[in-house]
């Protein structure tokens, strides 16, 4: 039968008070009083039924048995540091998991993604599709990539790249209301919204257009969604133009006035301030707000 093992604590005060023949500089590094490192020092002679070290007026030094125990001691937690070491290091390698927007990863991830396996064979991609905020403490996910502002307590966020919005509106909302021909014209318009609320203020904003009233009506964490309530006329919406691009053509949407980029509107790079220097991580943030990132912006 295995013999129990020496409580973790005493062995390491004894390390350290072999290291050191110090009772009150192994208390200084443990952070604990002297006199709790003696206790632990006695508790692991009694545990091992032998002593370990001589005490004398001016200190500490090691019997014969403990001088042949302290190199065991000390592979032991080299063994325990390097394993930690391997376990921490296989974290930040092998499978990085992203939350994209179903749109930003049909157009935009997949299409570029070769270049990053090229680039990193070691580290698979996990592609998972989302257009709710992760909560990156219980799902799993390593960054994500949402459109929006990039204000997010708690977390870094890097814009990856501005997109190209458009106004646009169903053929029987244009026939109702007349197609417009400025944008002050559409702020009378019903309307259809991102979840934050934001697009259309900035989008009124960048035509020249400070004042606005508070926005109504319904509003999609699904970009999907938005632009279904837009087809069925619920309002004009805002939607990256390589989004509708076919709606356009085909008459099924009306583009009501000329394209615009929100600065501020944009798809932005997110994951949790603490693991942002994770290596598999920097290197996706490296690699998606690198030259893949800037050719997708000069493209739009």
């Amino acid at each position: 039968m295995e013999s129990r093992l020496p409580p973790l604590n005493a062995l390491k005060a004894f390390e350290s008070a072999a290291r050191h023949l110090s009772v009150k500089l192994a208390a200084e590094e443990l952070c604990v009083t002297p006199g709790a490192v003696s206790q632990m020092l006695k508790t692991l002679e009694a545990h091992l039924g032998v002593k370990l070290f001589e005490r004398v007026p001016r200190g500490i030094y090691l019997t014969d048995a403990g001088r042949d125990y302290l190199p065991s001691i000390r592979n032991a937690f080299r063994q325990i540091a390097e394993a930690s070491r391997r376990v921490a290091a296989s974290n930040d390698i092998g499978t990085l998991t992203v939350s994209v927007t179903p749109f930003f990863a049909s157009a935009w991830l997949v299409p570029r993604m070769a270049s990053f396996q090229d680039a990193h064979p070691e580290i698979d991609l996990q592609i998972v599709t989302s257009n709710t905020l992760v909560d990156f403490s219980r799902s799993g996910v390593d960054v994500a990539v949402r459109h929006g502002l990039g204000r997010y307590p708690g977390l870094r966020s890097d814009r990856v790249v501005k997109v190209e919005m458009v106004a646009v509106a169903s053929p029987s909302l244009v026939a109702r209301l007349g197609r417009p021909t400025s944008a002050g014209e559409l702020a009378g318009w019903p309307q259809v919204h991102d979840a934050d609320r934001k697009g259309w203020s900035l989008w009124f904003q960048a035509n020249g257009i400070a004042e606005v009233r508070t926005p109504r009506g319904p509003s999609f964490d699904d970009s999907g969604l938005l632009l279904k309530a837009v087809l069925t006329g619920q309002g004009a919406g805002l939607l990256p133009t390589a989004m509708v691009a076919n709606e356009i053509e085909s008459g099924e949407l009306i583009q009501l006035l000329e394209t615009a980029h929100l600065e501020e509107f944009a798809y932005y790079l997110v994951c949790p301030d603490n693991r942002q220097g994770l290596p598999k991580i920097a290197a996706f943030r490296e690699w998606i707000l690198g030259p893949m990132a800037q050719s997708a912006a000069a493209e739009r």
